[in-house]
């Protein structure tokens, strides 16, 4: 994963698109399928970082 600065829309809206991507994927290739299960854990990363964020904002406040 980037550990480039990201503002929270950013990651937000990355979040919200693979989800979109991975439901779309699930539904349509069944939800065992790899890409579904790559997109799963693309997702796991990203909502990581968000609440990474979120409790380091949380300790600077």
């Amino acid at each position: 994963m980037n550990t480039e600065e990201i503002t929270f829309d950013e990651l937000e809206n990355k979040i919200n698109l693979l989800r979109i991507r991975m439901i779309y994927t699930g539904k349509s290739k069944g939800l065992t399928h790899p890409d579904t299960i790559k997109y799963s854990q693309q997702l796991d990363g990203y909502l990581n970082q968000y609440h990474g964020l979120q409790s380091y904002q949380q300790l600077a406040n």
